[in-house]
């Protein structure tokens, strides 16, 4: 797929922050499969369309949910913010047509991530946290971790969204919690 034909599907959807954002996370996942050998233009394709339905109203991203034949848990039931990588998953593969299993399950857990994720899982994941326009405390290390290893990136990442979310008292998904202890048991398995 063509990079015009990527943007001229999200533009229309997403305000010029979003925007810039998913072009960023474009850039970087093309960076990171560089570097850790994942395929480059699926690595484009998914962080090009990883927020598509993240601006669009909760009402049409449950229709696409319901439609598309996910049953939400309880967890994403209580927090809609969960829902735009679910939704972005059923629209990319019915309404744009994406067939890759990998490149929509890029999308769909860019966010809590998974026990058992992708190269390119990861990659989505943690160009997510690392595009240009982040300037959150402790960016600078996320990237310098995600240069070195891609799970050392996830694991801090993780960290910084569990501790933000339990300090706030919110849900935290259960992917989110296999994906880290996935990650700590990997690991202490490597004697770390």
């Amino acid at each position: 797929m063509d990079i015009n034909y990527l943007k001229s599907l999200i533009k229309p959807r997403m305000g010029e922050y979003r925007y810039i954002h998913s072009v960023n996370v474009a850039k970087k996942a093309v960076e990171l499969a560089k570097i850790y050998g994942c395929d480059i233009e699926k690595a484009m394709i998914a962080g090009m369309l990883h927020d598509i339905t993240k601006e669009t109203p909760v009402e049409e991203q449950l229709k696409i949910i319901t439609e598309g034949g996910i049953i939400l848990d309880d967890v994403e039931k209580s927090s809609s913010k969960l829902w735009h990588p679910i939704s972005g998953s059923v629209y990319i593969r019915d309404s744009v047509g994406i067939t890759d299993s990998d490149i929509i399950d890029s999308v769909r857990f860019h966010t809590t991530g998974r026990a058992g994720m992708s190269l390119l899982e990861k990659i989505i994941f943690v160009a997510d946290f690392t595009g240009d326009e982040r300037n959150y405390n402790g960016v600078d290390i996320m990237r310098e971790k995600s240069l070195r290893s891609l799970e050392e990136a996830m694991l801090y990442g993780l960290q910084f969204t569990i501790n933000d979310l339990s300090k706030r008292m919110m849900t935290i998904h259960p992917n989110a919690l296999a994906c880290y202890n996935e990650l700590i048991l990997k690991d202490e398995m490597n004697g770390n």
